[in-house]
Formats: C-alpha cells, structure tokens, sequence
C-alpha cells in the first residue's frame, strides 16, 4: 500500500494493518521529512487518545492530515505508533 499526496510518496509498506477501514503503516515505512508536529489530539472511545501530524510537501501544508495511536487502549495495541492519513491523501495498492 502506499499513502501519496500531491504526486509524492509519503508512505509505503505491505505490512499496513486495517482498522475501521484505514489503513495504519508501520512508522518505519513512513518518510517522516514529510511529516511536521501538531498539537491537535482526539480521542475514541476503544482506541484512546490519538495525535496528529501536518503533511508538508514543497512547501504545501496539509494540517493534522496524518494520526496516530502513541498509547492505545489494549483493544488497539496492534496499531501503536503506526500512522494513517486522510485530508486528500490517496491510499492505494501498488
């Protein structure tokens, strides 16, 4: 699977794990030059307390379009610091 936004590679791994129909990469298949902190949070009920990351491409932001889980509940445990996109980034198939 790789996770593209504005015709670059921001991840890419057959190794993603689904949950709720996104797909979560390993944190070593992502490019993190791509990836800026945020300070946006959220939380679900059964995966706990998510934090989010700003995609910037060539200059261009893309605000809190990448999460993940730091600490998830025991329920999420198979997706600890993995990260998912969303915010336009497309997810395909190689």
């Amino acid at each position: 699977m790789k996770a593209i936004w504005k015709d670059t590679v921001i991840a890419e791994s057959d190794q993603t794990k689904v949950v709720e129909n996104n797909h979560y990469f390993p944190p070593d298949s992502v490019n993190d030059t791509y990836l800026k902190e945020s300070e946006t949070t959220s939380t679900c009920p059964w995966k706990g307390k998510a934090s989010y990351y700003h995609i910037e491409v060539d200059g261009d932001m893309n605000k809190d379009a990448a999460w993940y889980y730091p600490e998830p509940k025991d329920a999420a445990k198979e997706i600890k610091d993995h990260i998912a996109f969303w915010k336009g980034v497309k997810i395909t198939s190689s």
